[in-house]
């Protein structure tokens, strides 16, 4: 009988162990129906830096864990031969300039004196000449002068009273002034240089290479005296803003969470400390986890990549550190942290 009740006592014990355990590892990824726990890595976004332009490195200014700010100069090109560039427009821009204040100011009163006074000499010059072909042409009828001296004194008429029409035609030019046309085309021909003098300028900006944003340069790639191009990055830009959470939740957990419900990161870099954050993305495609184990029981464990986004303002996340997310499953979800826009539209991050 005494033995009967031992094994009684032990089936029990074994059975409240059984369900002890079961209810453990049930409580551990979730605690209570108001709580999600869930765990990943902090991960952030990463840029390749170049310059625009192809010219030899000059300057870096920065160093591989240094951390900078958006608009900070990190490295620097040669510019000489784009500064003689600049000079040479300038150099241009200034003489079409003056060409334009040339052309509106029209003639000079000097000048059409000038034309008045040329006009003038060659209307008597023609007068001249026709006294000379009356009377070369009296004789000739007598015989006192050849045919030959006859068709000079002809000859000489015509080409005064043609130097006549030229000179009426240059009086009337200089008293119209300037053609409409040639202004336009010359004040078009300043628009072009400076155009082209503002792109130089562009140009002469893009000679420095400045950071998009806040971050800490990752990788120092290229340095002082190597050639420089749009298509060889000098530095990687770890991003830290913005920084998220990437997390995996288990397929029965799916229908419990949503975008923009509030969250907290635990760390054990910071024991006692509590980030705020917000789930900012779902992913739609299913995966297995973990990816490098092939046994049966696992691989029929689906779980869906979540990102969630932390506030993290003294930047003490680093990239890949281990982190635990408690979701609240009571918050409404739609909302993020900074006044009730939409996470889905505003923070969703791009895929990488």
């Amino acid at each position: 009988m005494k033995r009967l009740i031992r094994i009684i006592i032990v089936v029990v014990f074994v059975s409240a162990v059984i369900l002890g355990v079961r209810w453990f590892l049930n409580a551990e990824g979730n605690p209570s129906a108001s709580e999600l726990r869930i765990y990943g890595n902090i991960d952030i976004r990463k840029a390749d830096l170049a310059f625009n332009e192809q010219e030899r490195i000059v300057q870096v200014l920065v160093e591989e864990g240094d951390r900078v700010t958006a608009g900070q100069v990190l490295a620097r090109l040669q510019t000489n031969r784009l500064e003689a560039q600049i000079r040479e427009i300038q150099a241009q821009i200034a003489a079409q300039q003056e060409v334009v204040k040339r052309l509106e100011a029209g003639t000079r009163p000097q000048e059409i004196d000038q034309a008045r006074a040329e006009m003038a000499a060659a209307r008597a010059r023609v007068k001249n000449t026709v006294k000379n072909y009356e009377r070369v042409r009296k004789t000739s009828g007598t015989g006192a002068t050849s045919q030959q001296a006859l068709d000079n004194a002809l000859a000489l008429l015509d080409v005064d009273q043609a130097q006549l029409k030229v000179k009426e035609k240059a009086l009337n030019l200089a008293l119209e002034g300037t053609r409409k046309e040639d202004i336009a085309a010359a004040k078009n021909r300043l628009k072009a240089l400076k155009a082209s003098f503002s792109l130089l300028q562009i140009r002469l900006s893009d000679m420095a290479l400045t950071s998009p944003a806040k971050g800490v340069i990752q990788n120092r790639i290229l340095e002082p005296g190597e050639m420089a191009s749009p298509n060889r990055p000098v530095f990687t830009l770890a991003l830290t803003d913005p920084k998220w959470v990437r997390a995996y939740v288990p397929e029965p957990y799916l229908g419990r969470i949503n975008l923009g419900m509030k969250a907290k990161i635990l760390s054990d870099s910071f024991p006692g400390q509590t980030f705020e954050g917000w789930v900012g993305f779902i992913s739609p495609v299913a995966e297995f986890t973990p990816k490098t184990v092939e046994t049966e029981d696992l691989r029929t464990k689906l779980v869906y990549e979540v990102r969630v986004f932390v506030h993290d303002s003294k930047d003490s996340l680093r990239l890949g550190m281990p982190i635990t997310v408690i979701v609240d499953l009571t918050a409404s979800s739609g909302k993020s942290q900074n006044g009730g826009v939409p996470v889905q539209e505003t923070t969703k991050p791009v895929k990488g």
